[in-house]
């Protein structure tokens, strides 16, 4: 009976890792955040209570944006240094987050890119900690970048 077992036990880890090796050689594993809507919450730090992703890294904004328009990607290395936030179907209000002020953009790529008051929403590649504030006014790619409160204004 134990060696029945232990030969099961062998045959599904060999299944599983088929099953991770085909994923990956698909372009990587599919997680089940990736298949959710993007989920957007309030959280208090030292700058206020501001907005942050699900996982409660800050959200921010470019003040070089026009209204519903990401100019982001338009300057080079920008987006890879301030990631847009994606969503697939319609993003989430947290607690203290006023759904109708969320909404989304269509990229370039067909991606959706939140937004808050009809500003696109970023997170910041290089954040280590969640709820951090030290990037909050940083001036690069030829503008600032903000946090942003749950009415919907910059927060410096």
């Amino acid at each position: 009976m134990r060696r029945i077992h232990m030969t099961l036990a062998a045959a599904l880890t060999c299944a599983a890792g088929a099953t991770a090796a085909v994923a990956a050689a698909a372009g990587g594993a599919p997680t089940a955040h990736a298949a959710r809507a993007a989920k957007v919450e309030l959280r208090k730090t030292s700058a206020g209570r501001i907005l942050v992703t699900s996982s409660g890294f800050t959200l921010y904004r470019f003040s070089k944006d026009a209204t519903k328009k990401d100019t982001c990607l338009k300057v080079s290395g920008c987006a890879e240094n301030w990631p847009p936030l994606k969503t697939k179907g319609t993003p989430v209000a947290g607690h203290g987050v006023k759904a109708s002020l969320l909404g989304t953009i269509r990229l370039p790529s067909g991606a959706k890119q939140v937004t808050y008051a009809g500003h696109p929403l970023y997170t910041y590649a290089q954040a280590s900690e969640r709820g951090e504030t030290v990037y909050i006014g940083a001036e690069q790619f030829g503008g600032i970048w903000y946090a942003v409160n749950s009415a919907g204004h910059n927060v410096k």
